[in-house]
């Protein structure tokens, strides 16, 4: 008798031991299930192991601490009290959101206002196939002043036809073609591009869009009330 309560003493002991692992079990695949499940508003290229993009906000890089413009297309006011720096991909979706949801209301009521610049700077990341000759060919079309047409020429038709497209929109917007097509062939605004990468990853930035608001990042196409909070803040 003793022996066969020691035996269901045992059993239970087991099953007690089984049930507690096979919740642990569930537990963890709900977080891994959560954890796939989560998306990001930006596309990232890791720069180490460790580092990923914020989702919100990180911290702040004091804004005088580098020069962050270089000589990129200026949009806005030279001398609005607030400065967006972008950092952007012809390529990504999520950047294209923002050109078409979040932009025109920044422009509407701080950029047409004088109250913000937008300095827009090149991060095409190395899995857009098209991204690299599209940041190329608007820095060729700004050799003309023409930047911001060919800019959104790039965000509103894509860039899946590749530099034969891009050529075409030079003749859309009446561009010397022969200088444009030389300038995209021979790479020449291949180290410019590099250059503002560089610029991008010093301030932060791991993915697209980036931006810095008078020197506070911000990671992805956020909806326009987080800029609005962020422009506010610098404002005041």
């Amino acid at each position: 008798m003793k022996n066969k309560k020691n035996r269901q003493n045992t059993q239970m002991f087991f099953m007690i031991v089984q049930i507690v692992m096979l919740a642990i079990i569930i537990i963890q695949i709900g977080v891994l299930q959560s954890s796939i499940g989560t998306t990001d508003d930006s596309e990232i290229i890791k720069i180490a192991p460790t580092e990923v993009a914020a989702k919100k906000t990180s911290p702040s890089i004091p804004a005088g601490a580098a020069d962050f413009s270089d000589d990129d297309a200026v949009k806005g006011d030279a001398d609005a009290p607030v400065t967006i720096v972008e950092w952007s991909d012809f390529e990504c979706s999520f950047c294209t959101r923002f050109y078409s949801q979040t932009l025109p209301l920044i422009e509407q009521n701080y950029i047409n206002t004088g109250k913000v610049k937008l300095i827009y700077r090149d991060y095409p990341l190395p899995f857009h196939s098209n991204a690299q000759k599209a940041a190329e060919a608007a820095e060729c079309a700004g050799e003309q002043d023409k930047f911001w047409e060919m800019h959104d020429m790039l965000f509103d038709k894509g860039v899946s036809g590749g530099v034969t497209a891009f050529k075409q929109f030079a003749t859309d917007l009446e561009l010397n073609t022969q200088a444009f097509n030389d300038c995209l062939d021979s790479g020449e605004m291949a180290s410019e591009v590099q250059k503002d990468m560089s610029a991008g990853q010093a301030a932060g930035v791991r993915g697209t869009p980036g931006f810095l608001i008078n020197g506070e990042l911000i990671s992805g196409a956020q909806p326009y009330a987080v800029f609005e909070q962020a422009i506010e803040a610098a404002l005041n």
